[in-house]
């Protein structure tokens, strides 16, 4: 079975969004796709199994929640 989803994270700006991504880009090398479109980035997961896909969402979600605190309180 393959298994696919997409996820969009919407930024207040281009520049969190690109930091975002380039902060992110290193782990999620060859394990997804993935787009920078001005304040948008946008994640193209695939897997075979139902759990390693889960897996894989959350750890992005986790890993985008991390970057994204660290984003708002640098501008503090």
């Amino acid at each position: 079975m393959k298994i696919s989803g997409d996820l969009t994270f919407i930024y207040k700006s281009a520049d969190d969004a690109k930091v975002v991504f380039d902060s992110l880009e290193v782990d999620n090398e060859n394990y997804l796709k993935s787009r920078l479109n001005n304040n948008t980035i946008e994640y193209e997961v695939n897997s075979e199994k139902l759990g390693s896909f889960l897996a894989t969402v959350d750890d992005l979600i986790a890993s985008e929640i991390v970057v994204e605190k660290i984003v708002e309180k640098t501008k503090q």
